[in-house]
């Protein structure tokens, strides 16, 4: 598997996915997507702020699901190597975005699954958590390489802002919609979880936030990755590309 850079080897041509769920069609006000129903198609021209290297590297869910989800940590492996190992066995390059969003449901469907709905202490609302399974499956898009660089951004890397363009919430509700992401919402059970669950995905989920909820993002990167540069290359970008996405929401 690389992480390098590569030239584009596909089409930039729009791709579609059908979905289990059916899509909120308010994604329409985001640059470049559309909704029909369950299928969302995504126009990368249009979508993307930068889309210099459309490659992934995905793990077949169901085997995640039935050889690593129920993995229990031990004093000799930590989850995080557990997920390390089981990407350098079984993740493949694709150049497929529409398997891209494939995956990313299947991945954002479990971690925000109705079943928390009830759960004591999460105080989490049936919108809120449609606005982060259809956030996170788009957000599977995005891309940063080995050395930190972002290679494909689009706006739902802000998906706090993202959300609230397309479901109407306010600052507030925004800011809490990304605490649920990033803190709020994991215990350590769910942390692990997350783990094992981006596998999926080619990595780990890292926070463009430094600590509070400030509406930065977050990506699912490779093991290895240097954190400093991502978090540079974020810093100089980020405030320009909220302010785009937010914009989406006043036309």
């Amino acid at each position: 598997m690389t992480s390098a850079i590569t030239p584009c080897t596909t089409s930039s041509k729009p791709f579609s996915v059908d979905l289990p769920e059916e899509f909120t069609a308010q994604w329409g006000r985001i640059d470049g997507i559309t909704v029909d129903g369950t299928t969302l198609t995504v126009d990368p021209d249009t979508y993307f702020f930068r889309y210099e290297n459309p490659s992934w590297v995905l793990t077949d869910w169901n085997l995640v699901r039935t050889e690593l989800l129920g993995t229990a940590e031990t004093d000799e492996q930590a989850v995080e190597q557990r997920a390390l190992e089981f990407v350098k066995a079984h993740g493949q390059v694709t150049h497929d975005p529409a398997k891209v969003l494939e995956v990313g449901y299947q991945v954002a469907a479990h971690l925000f699954r109705d079943e928390y709905l009830n759960v004591p202490g999460l105080d989490v609302t049936e919108r809120e958590l449609k606005a982060l399974r259809e956030a996170t499956t788009i957000m599977a898009l995005n891309r940063v390489e080995l050395d930190g660089h972002l290679s494909n951004v689009g706006p739902c890397w802000f998906f706090p802002v993202a959300t609230s363009v397309v479901f109407g919430f306010t600052e507030e509700e925004g800011k809490r919609v990304d605490e649920l992401y990033h803190g709020g919402w994991f215990n350590e059970v769910r942390r692990r979880e997350s783990v094992l669950a981006h596998a999926a995905l080619g990595g780990r989920l890292v926070h463009g936030c430094q600590a509070s909820a400030d509406m930065a993002g977050g990506c699912v990167l490779a093991y290895g990755t240097d954190l400093e540069g991502f978090r540079a290359g974020l810093e100089s970008v980020r405030h320009t590309w909220m302010a785009k996405v937010a914009a989406m929401g006043c036309r």
